[in-house]
Protein backbone atom coordinates (compact mmCIF):
# COMPACT_ATOMS: atom_id res chain seq x y z
CA UNK A 1 0.00 0.00 0.00
CA UNK A 2 2.67 2.54 1.03
CA UNK A 3 4.39 1.84 -2.54
CA UNK A 4 1.08 2.58 -4.31
CA UNK A 5 0.72 5.85 -2.24
CA UNK A 6 4.35 7.27 -2.81
CA UNK A 7 3.41 6.43 -6.54
CA UNK A 8 0.20 8.01 -6.81
CA UNK A 9 1.28 11.26 -5.63
CA UNK A 10 4.41 11.53 -7.94
CA UNK A 11 1.84 11.10 -10.44
CA UNK A 12 -0.05 13.98 -9.16
CA UNK A 13 2.84 16.01 -8.76
CA UNK A 14 3.96 15.42 -12.44
CA UNK A 15 0.33 16.58 -13.08
CA UNK A 16 1.27 19.60 -11.55
CA UNK A 17 4.15 20.42 -13.41
CA UNK A 18 2.44 19.74 -16.67
CA UNK A 19 -0.30 21.99 -15.49
CA UNK A 20 2.21 24.84 -14.71
CA UNK A 21 4.27 24.31 -18.04
CA UNK A 22 0.88 24.13 -20.41
CA UNK A 23 -2.68 24.04 -19.71
CA UNK A 24 -4.83 21.43 -18.04
CA UNK A 25 -6.34 21.40 -21.63
CA UNK A 26 -2.80 19.86 -22.79
CA UNK A 27 -3.09 16.56 -24.04
CA UNK A 28 -0.66 15.60 -21.83
CA UNK A 29 -1.94 16.55 -19.07
CA UNK A 30 -4.79 13.90 -19.91
CA UNK A 31 -3.12 11.50 -20.09
CA UNK A 32 -0.78 11.99 -16.58
CA UNK A 33 -4.50 12.94 -14.52
CA UNK A 34 -5.79 9.26 -15.82
CA UNK A 35 -2.67 7.96 -14.92
CA UNK A 36 -3.29 9.24 -11.01
CA UNK A 37 -6.71 9.25 -10.78
CA UNK A 38 -6.61 5.56 -11.78
CA UNK A 39 -3.88 5.18 -8.75
CA UNK A 40 -6.11 7.04 -6.43
CA UNK A 41 -9.54 5.50 -6.98
CA UNK A 42 -7.21 1.83 -6.90
CA UNK A 43 -6.40 3.00 -2.84
CA UNK A 44 -9.48 4.37 -2.20
CA UNK A 45 -11.64 0.84 -3.46
CA UNK A 46 -9.83 -0.41 -0.20
CA UNK A 47 -9.96 2.71 2.26
CA UNK A 48 -12.37 5.20 3.02
CA UNK A 49 -9.81 7.87 2.85
CA UNK A 50 -6.17 9.00 2.34
CA UNK A 51 -4.24 11.41 4.06
CA UNK A 52 -0.61 12.72 3.74
CA UNK A 53 0.65 15.53 6.13
CA UNK A 54 3.92 17.36 5.93
CA UNK A 55 6.09 16.77 9.23
CA UNK A 56 8.68 19.27 9.22
CA UNK A 57 10.67 18.84 5.64
CA UNK A 58 8.96 14.94 5.33
CA UNK A 59 5.83 13.60 3.78
CA UNK A 60 4.02 11.58 6.22
CA UNK A 61 1.00 8.83 5.86
CA UNK A 62 -0.37 7.58 8.98
CA UNK A 63 2.52 6.82 11.13
CA UNK A 64 4.82 6.41 8.37
CA UNK A 65 7.37 8.46 7.47
CA UNK A 66 7.87 8.83 3.40
CA UNK A 67 11.22 9.81 3.54
CA UNK A 68 12.08 8.29 -0.46
CA UNK A 69 9.24 10.34 -1.26
CA UNK A 70 10.15 13.60 0.41
CA UNK A 71 13.56 13.22 -1.13
CA UNK A 72 12.41 13.18 -4.41
CA UNK A 73 9.62 16.13 -4.14
CA UNK A 74 11.64 18.60 -1.82
CA UNK A 75 10.52 21.11 -4.05
CA UNK A 76 6.97 20.47 -3.93
CA UNK A 77 7.13 20.04 -0.15
CA UNK A 78 8.57 23.88 -0.32
CA UNK A 79 5.74 24.53 -2.98
CA UNK A 80 3.04 23.34 -0.43
CA UNK A 81 4.25 25.02 2.61
CA UNK A 82 4.51 28.29 0.85
CA UNK A 83 0.87 27.80 0.23
CA UNK A 84 0.07 26.58 3.70
CA UNK A 85 -0.84 23.45 2.58
CA UNK A 86 0.15 20.52 5.17
CA UNK A 87 -2.47 18.02 4.71
CA UNK A 88 -4.03 16.77 1.95
CA UNK A 89 -7.09 14.11 2.52
CA UNK A 90 -8.52 12.43 -0.54
CA UNK A 91 -12.04 11.04 0.80
CA UNK A 92 -13.55 7.98 -1.09
CA UNK A 93 -16.26 9.39 -4.05
CA UNK A 94 -13.41 11.83 -5.63
CA UNK A 95 -14.09 12.33 -8.78
CA UNK A 96 -11.50 13.06 -11.45
CA UNK A 97 -13.06 16.53 -12.04
CA UNK A 98 -12.43 17.31 -8.98
CA UNK A 99 -8.93 15.89 -9.08
CA UNK A 100 -8.23 18.47 -12.30
CA UNK A 101 -9.53 20.97 -10.11
CA UNK A 102 -7.43 20.50 -7.11
CA UNK A 103 -4.03 20.37 -9.68
CA UNK A 104 -5.83 23.94 -11.18
CA UNK A 105 -5.82 25.33 -7.45
CA UNK A 106 -2.18 24.06 -6.93
CA UNK A 107 -0.96 25.56 -9.80
CA UNK A 108 -2.55 28.92 -9.31
CA UNK A 109 -0.17 31.52 -7.98
CA UNK A 110 -0.07 32.38 -4.73
CA UNK A 111 -1.52 35.50 -4.66
CA UNK A 112 -4.30 34.81 -6.85
CA UNK A 113 -5.69 32.51 -4.12
CA UNK A 114 -8.05 35.36 -2.43
CA UNK A 115 -9.46 33.16 0.31
CA UNK A 116 -8.66 30.36 2.26
CA UNK A 117 -7.73 27.22 0.59
CA UNK A 118 -10.39 25.03 1.69
CA UNK A 119 -13.09 27.51 0.97
CA UNK A 120 -11.43 28.08 -2.21
CA UNK A 121 -11.45 24.37 -3.37
CA UNK A 122 -15.72 24.16 -1.61
CA UNK A 123 -16.05 27.42 -3.86
CA UNK A 124 -14.90 25.48 -7.15
CA UNK A 125 -17.08 22.22 -6.23
CA UNK A 126 -14.40 20.28 -4.60
CA UNK A 127 -16.14 18.35 -2.27
CA UNK A 128 -14.01 15.00 -1.61
CA UNK A 129 -10.44 16.80 -1.10
CA UNK A 130 -10.15 18.74 1.86
CA UNK A 131 -6.79 20.45 2.58
CA UNK A 132 -4.92 22.71 5.65
CA UNK A 133 -2.37 23.02 8.33
CA UNK A 134 -1.07 21.03 11.05
CA UNK A 135 1.07 21.32 13.82
CA UNK A 136 3.32 18.62 14.30
CA UNK A 137 6.54 20.05 15.94
CA UNK A 138 8.84 17.97 17.84
CA UNK A 139 8.24 20.83 20.89
CA UNK A 140 4.82 20.58 21.15
CA UNK A 141 3.11 19.45 24.34
CA UNK A 142 1.46 16.81 24.99
CA UNK A 143 -1.85 18.56 25.64
CA UNK A 144 -1.78 21.08 22.87
CA UNK A 145 -0.99 18.05 20.51
CA UNK A 146 -4.14 16.24 21.75
CA UNK A 147 -6.22 19.37 21.39
CA UNK A 148 -5.25 19.79 18.11
CA UNK A 149 -5.98 16.19 16.84
CA UNK A 150 -9.51 16.84 18.63
CA UNK A 151 -10.38 19.68 16.73
CA UNK A 152 -9.16 18.35 13.86
CA UNK A 153 -11.85 15.15 14.13
CA UNK A 154 -14.63 17.28 14.71
CA UNK A 155 -13.46 19.67 12.03
CA UNK A 156 -13.28 16.42 9.88
CA UNK A 157 -16.27 14.86 11.32
CA UNK A 158 -18.50 18.52 10.62
CA UNK A 159 -17.46 17.63 7.06
CA UNK A 160 -18.77 14.57 6.14
CA UNK A 161 -22.09 15.75 7.80
CA UNK A 162 -21.93 18.68 5.23
CA UNK A 163 -21.39 16.09 2.37
CA UNK A 164 -23.74 14.22 3.56
CA UNK A 165 -26.53 16.58 4.36
CA UNK A 166 -25.88 18.08 0.91
CA UNK A 167 -25.89 14.79 -0.85
CA UNK A 168 -29.89 14.09 0.84
CA UNK A 169 -30.81 17.54 -0.02
CA UNK A 170 -29.58 17.26 -3.47
CA UNK A 171 -30.88 13.79 -3.86
CA UNK A 172 -27.95 12.11 -4.14
CA UNK A 173 -26.22 8.82 -2.50
CA UNK A 174 -24.44 9.61 0.70
CA UNK A 175 -21.38 7.88 1.64
CA UNK A 176 -22.52 6.00 4.51
CA UNK A 177 -19.32 4.07 5.23
CA UNK A 178 -17.30 7.67 5.49
CA UNK A 179 -20.31 9.17 7.79
CA UNK A 180 -19.96 5.96 9.82
CA UNK A 181 -16.36 6.11 10.42
CA UNK A 182 -16.81 9.52 11.58
CA UNK A 183 -19.15 8.71 14.16
CA UNK A 184 -16.88 5.72 14.96
CA UNK A 185 -14.22 7.71 15.14
CA UNK A 186 -15.74 10.49 17.70
CA UNK A 187 -17.35 7.24 19.57
CA UNK A 188 -13.64 5.94 20.61
CA UNK A 189 -12.98 9.03 21.50
CA UNK A 190 -15.69 9.44 24.19
CA UNK A 191 -14.37 6.70 25.81
CA UNK A 192 -11.17 8.42 26.99
CA UNK A 193 -11.10 11.38 26.25
CA UNK A 194 -14.87 12.83 26.34
CA UNK A 195 -13.93 15.62 28.98
CA UNK A 196 -12.27 17.06 26.00
CA UNK A 197 -14.18 16.70 23.51
CA UNK A 198 -17.57 17.84 24.90
CA UNK A 199 -16.04 21.30 25.64
CA UNK A 200 -15.59 21.60 21.76
CA UNK A 201 -19.42 21.13 21.96
CA UNK A 202 -20.41 23.05 24.34
CA UNK A 203 -17.77 26.34 24.19
CA UNK A 204 -17.18 26.58 20.90
CA UNK A 205 -19.41 29.10 19.68
CA UNK A 206 -18.07 30.69 17.03
CA UNK A 207 -18.52 29.22 13.82
CA UNK A 208 -22.75 28.41 14.36
CA UNK A 209 -24.38 26.61 11.45
CA UNK A 210 -26.64 23.46 10.89
CA UNK A 211 -23.86 21.22 10.18
CA UNK A 212 -22.15 22.39 13.38
CA UNK A 213 -25.25 21.56 15.09
CA UNK A 214 -25.96 18.39 13.90
CA UNK A 215 -22.51 17.53 14.68
CA UNK A 216 -23.22 18.12 18.42
CA UNK A 217 -26.28 16.72 18.79
CA UNK A 218 -24.45 13.62 17.52
CA UNK A 219 -21.58 14.14 19.87
CA UNK A 220 -24.06 15.00 22.70
CA UNK A 221 -26.73 12.07 22.03
CA UNK A 222 -23.86 9.79 21.21
CA UNK A 223 -22.13 10.71 24.74
CA UNK A 224 -25.22 10.20 26.77
CA UNK A 225 -26.57 6.69 25.34
CA UNK A 226 -23.04 5.34 26.24
CA UNK A 227 -23.68 6.96 29.78
CA UNK A 228 -27.13 5.33 30.10
CA UNK A 229 -25.00 2.13 29.68
CA UNK A 230 -26.51 1.54 25.89
CA UNK A 231 -24.41 -0.63 23.74
CA UNK A 232 -21.70 0.43 21.43
CA UNK A 233 -23.78 -0.03 17.92
CA UNK A 234 -27.16 1.66 19.25
CA UNK A 235 -25.03 4.30 20.41
CA UNK A 236 -24.06 5.08 17.28
CA UNK A 237 -27.16 4.60 15.61
CA UNK A 238 -28.44 7.20 17.87
CA UNK A 239 -25.56 9.59 16.41
CA UNK A 240 -26.67 8.90 13.19
CA UNK A 241 -30.24 9.60 13.37
CA UNK A 242 -28.99 13.18 15.69
CA UNK A 243 -27.29 13.74 11.98
CA UNK A 244 -30.57 14.03 9.92
CA UNK A 245 -32.82 15.08 12.98
CA UNK A 246 -33.55 18.06 11.06
CA UNK A 247 -32.84 17.31 7.60
CA UNK A 248 -36.31 18.22 7.32
CA UNK A 249 -35.94 22.01 7.85
CA UNK A 250 -32.23 22.50 6.08
CA UNK A 251 -34.79 21.30 2.52
CA UNK A 252 -36.90 23.82 3.49
CA UNK A 253 -34.81 26.60 4.43
CA UNK A 254 -33.05 26.04 1.12
CA UNK A 255 -36.62 26.21 -0.88
CA UNK A 256 -38.49 28.69 1.17
CA UNK A 257 -36.11 30.65 3.19
CA UNK A 258 -34.58 32.41 0.56
CA UNK A 259 -37.53 33.56 -0.94
CA UNK A 260 -37.22 37.60 -1.51
CA UNK A 261 -41.03 37.68 -1.20
CA UNK A 262 -43.36 37.62 2.33
CA UNK A 263 -44.36 33.71 2.90
CA UNK A 264 -47.61 32.50 1.59
CA UNK A 265 -49.69 30.76 4.59
CA UNK A 266 -48.91 27.18 2.66
CA UNK A 267 -45.18 28.09 3.02
CA UNK A 268 -45.58 28.70 6.42
CA UNK A 269 -47.45 25.62 7.18
CA UNK A 270 -44.63 23.75 5.30
CA UNK A 271 -41.98 25.45 7.33
CA UNK A 272 -43.82 23.86 10.67
CA UNK A 273 -44.46 20.38 8.93
CA UNK A 274 -40.24 19.76 8.65
CA UNK A 275 -40.63 17.07 11.05
CA UNK A 276 -42.99 14.83 8.33
CA UNK A 277 -40.43 15.80 5.18
CA UNK A 278 -36.98 15.35 7.22
CA UNK A 279 -38.74 11.81 7.65
CA UNK A 280 -40.23 11.79 3.94
CA UNK A 281 -36.98 11.90 2.44
CA UNK A 282 -35.32 9.93 4.90
CA UNK A 283 -37.42 7.34 3.99
CA UNK A 284 -35.48 7.30 0.27
CA UNK A 285 -32.39 6.00 2.24
CA UNK A 286 -33.41 3.29 4.47
CA UNK A 287 -31.72 0.59 3.19
CA UNK A 288 -28.35 2.24 3.97
CA UNK A 289 -29.60 4.56 6.66
CA UNK A 290 -32.23 2.29 8.64
CA UNK A 291 -35.44 3.23 9.72
CA UNK A 292 -34.27 4.83 13.11
CA UNK A 293 -33.10 8.83 11.42
CA UNK A 294 -36.58 8.50 9.84
CA UNK A 295 -38.03 7.94 13.66
CA UNK A 296 -35.82 10.83 15.15
CA UNK A 297 -36.75 13.11 12.42
CA UNK A 298 -40.63 12.28 12.33
CA UNK A 299 -40.55 12.20 16.42
CA UNK A 300 -37.72 14.70 17.99
CA UNK A 301 -40.65 17.87 18.40
CA UNK A 302 -43.55 15.24 19.28
CA UNK A 303 -42.59 15.80 23.46
CA UNK A 304 -42.38 13.12 26.37
CA UNK A 305 -46.36 13.89 26.40
CA UNK A 306 -46.77 13.63 23.06
CA UNK A 307 -48.80 16.59 22.97
CA UNK A 308 -46.03 18.52 20.19
CA UNK A 309 -45.72 18.06 16.57
CA UNK A 310 -46.72 16.45 14.54
CA UNK A 311 -49.92 14.89 15.92
CA UNK A 312 -49.73 11.18 15.63
CA UNK A 313 -52.59 9.84 17.51
CA UNK A 314 -51.34 6.14 17.26
CA UNK A 315 -48.54 7.19 19.59
CA UNK A 316 -48.30 7.26 23.33
CA UNK A 317 -44.92 7.87 23.67
CA UNK A 318 -42.17 8.79 21.16
CA UNK A 319 -39.09 6.17 20.90
CA UNK A 320 -36.10 6.67 23.31
CA UNK A 321 -33.72 7.64 20.51
CA UNK A 322 -36.28 10.37 19.96
CA UNK A 323 -36.31 11.16 23.74
CA UNK A 324 -32.46 11.52 23.41
CA UNK A 325 -31.97 13.56 20.52
CA UNK A 326 -34.81 15.75 21.70
CA UNK A 327 -32.79 16.67 24.95
CA UNK A 328 -29.59 17.08 23.08
CA UNK A 329 -31.30 19.10 20.57
CA UNK A 330 -32.54 21.59 22.69
CA UNK A 331 -29.77 21.87 24.71
CA UNK A 332 -27.14 22.59 22.06
CA UNK A 333 -29.67 25.24 20.24
CA UNK A 334 -29.85 26.61 23.54
CA UNK A 335 -26.42 27.10 24.16
CA UNK A 336 -25.71 28.26 20.64
CA UNK A 337 -27.25 31.73 21.90
CA UNK A 338 -24.63 32.75 24.28
CA UNK A 339 -23.31 34.36 21.10
CA UNK A 340 -26.25 36.59 20.44
CA UNK A 341 -27.70 39.77 22.04
CA UNK A 342 -29.94 37.31 24.52
CA UNK A 343 -27.77 35.48 26.25
CA UNK A 344 -28.25 31.91 27.46
CA UNK A 345 -25.94 30.80 30.23
CA UNK A 346 -25.58 27.77 31.79
CA UNK A 347 -28.26 27.97 34.68
CA UNK A 348 -30.87 29.04 32.57
CA UNK A 349 -30.75 26.77 30.20
CA UNK A 350 -30.86 23.95 32.95
CA UNK A 351 -33.95 26.27 34.49
CA UNK A 352 -35.78 26.27 30.81
CA UNK A 353 -34.72 22.94 30.54
CA UNK A 354 -36.28 21.77 33.61
CA UNK A 355 -39.92 23.84 33.01
CA UNK A 356 -40.32 21.23 30.54
CA UNK A 357 -39.81 18.21 32.54
CA UNK A 358 -42.82 15.57 32.16
CA UNK A 359 -43.95 17.26 28.70
CA UNK A 360 -41.27 18.23 26.46
CA UNK A 361 -38.61 16.15 28.13
CA UNK A 362 -38.70 12.45 29.77
CA UNK A 363 -37.81 13.52 33.57
CA UNK A 364 -36.00 10.37 33.99
CA UNK A 365 -34.18 11.01 30.90
CA UNK A 366 -34.05 14.81 31.38
CA UNK A 367 -32.23 14.25 35.38
CA UNK A 368 -29.81 11.49 34.01
CA UNK A 369 -28.82 14.14 31.44
CA UNK A 370 -27.63 17.21 33.70
CA UNK A 371 -26.28 14.89 36.08
CA UNK A 372 -23.81 13.67 33.43
CA UNK A 373 -22.96 16.87 32.03
CA UNK A 374 -23.93 18.89 35.13
CA UNK A 375 -25.29 22.57 34.93
CA UNK A 376 -21.79 24.07 34.27
CA UNK A 377 -20.42 22.48 30.82
CA UNK A 378 -16.19 21.38 30.80
CA UNK A 379 -14.93 24.49 30.13
CA UNK A 380 -17.09 27.39 31.27
CA UNK A 381 -15.51 30.10 32.91
CA UNK A 382 -17.11 30.86 36.34
CA UNK A 383 -16.93 33.91 38.71
CA UNK A 384 -16.67 32.53 41.98
CA UNK A 385 -18.42 33.19 45.23
CA UNK A 386 -14.83 34.61 46.88
CA UNK A 387 -14.47 36.72 43.69
CA UNK A 388 -11.86 34.59 41.96
CA UNK A 389 -11.70 33.42 38.30
CA UNK A 390 -12.31 29.62 37.31
CA UNK A 391 -12.43 27.37 34.26
CA UNK A 392 -14.87 24.13 34.88
CA UNK A 393 -12.54 20.86 34.73
CA UNK A 394 -14.64 17.87 35.58
CA UNK A 395 -18.45 17.47 36.59
CA UNK A 396 -19.54 16.12 40.04
CA UNK A 397 -22.76 13.53 39.32
CA UNK A 398 -23.31 13.89 42.69
CA UNK A 399 -23.83 17.34 42.81
CA UNK A 400 -24.36 18.71 39.38
CA UNK A 401 -23.97 22.34 40.76
CA UNK A 402 -20.77 22.00 42.15
CA UNK A 403 -18.26 20.90 39.74
CA UNK A 404 -14.60 20.71 40.06
CA UNK A 405 -12.63 23.75 39.26
CA UNK A 406 -9.45 25.62 38.31
CA UNK A 407 -8.69 28.72 39.14
CA UNK A 408 -7.14 30.70 36.74
CA UNK A 409 -7.45 34.07 38.46
CA UNK A 410 -5.41 35.67 40.43
CA UNK A 411 -3.49 32.82 39.80
CA UNK A 412 -0.88 32.71 43.01
CA UNK A 413 -0.47 28.84 42.59
CA UNK A 414 -2.19 26.71 40.71
CA UNK A 415 -5.16 24.76 42.02
CA UNK A 416 -7.68 22.55 42.13
CA UNK A 417 -11.24 22.55 43.62
CA UNK A 418 -13.97 20.52 44.24
CA UNK A 419 -16.67 23.33 44.81
CA UNK A 420 -18.81 20.76 47.12
CA UNK A 421 -16.04 20.07 49.89
CA UNK A 422 -15.13 23.55 50.44
CA UNK A 423 -15.61 24.84 53.76
CA UNK A 424 -16.69 27.48 53.91
CA UNK A 425 -18.87 26.74 51.15
CA UNK A 426 -17.64 27.99 47.72
CA UNK A 427 -20.42 28.12 44.87
CA UNK A 428 -20.24 29.21 41.29
CA UNK A 429 -21.85 33.27 41.00
CA UNK A 430 -21.76 33.55 37.39
CA UNK A 431 -21.16 32.82 34.28
CA UNK A 432 -18.55 34.67 31.90
CA UNK A 433 -19.41 34.30 28.03
CA UNK A 434 -15.86 33.65 26.40
CA UNK A 435 -16.65 36.06 23.45
CA UNK A 436 -18.02 38.96 26.21
CA UNK A 437 -16.95 39.29 29.71
CA UNK A 438 -14.97 35.93 29.97
CA UNK A 439 -12.92 36.86 26.91
CA UNK A 440 -9.94 38.11 28.96
CA UNK A 441 -9.60 35.60 30.45
CA UNK A 442 -9.16 32.91 27.55
CA UNK A 443 -5.59 33.22 27.48
CA UNK A 444 -5.36 32.62 31.18
CA UNK A 445 -6.80 29.18 30.23
CA UNK A 446 -4.24 28.44 26.91
CA UNK A 447 -1.45 29.47 29.80
CA UNK A 448 -2.84 26.75 32.26
CA UNK A 449 -2.92 24.16 29.80
CA UNK A 450 0.82 25.11 28.34
CA UNK A 451 2.31 24.83 32.25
Amino acid sequence: MIERIEEFFRDLFACLQIARLYTTGHVQFEKAIDKAYEGLTSILNEREELIIGIIGEEFAFEKEILFDLSKVLKPVIVYLKEREVERIAFYRGVEKRELTSFVEFLALKKDEVKKDSQEYLVSHGIKNINVGKIETSKSLKPELSKALDQQQLYADSSRSINLSLESLLSKESVNYMNLRMSLKNIMDRLIGEHQELLALVTIKRYDISTFIHSLNVAILSMHFSSKLGIAKDDCMAIGMAAIFHDLGKLYISRKIIKKPDKLTEEEFSKIRSHVTLGAELLLEHVDNLGVLPVVVALEHHLGFDANGYPKLPYIKKPHKASLIVSICDVYDALSQRRNYKNDYPPLLIYEIMMKGKGTSFDPELLDAYFKIMGVWPVGSIVSLSDSRIAVVREEDEEDIFSPCVEVIYPLEKKESIKLKETKPSLKIEHYLNPWKEGQAYLALIQKEKNL
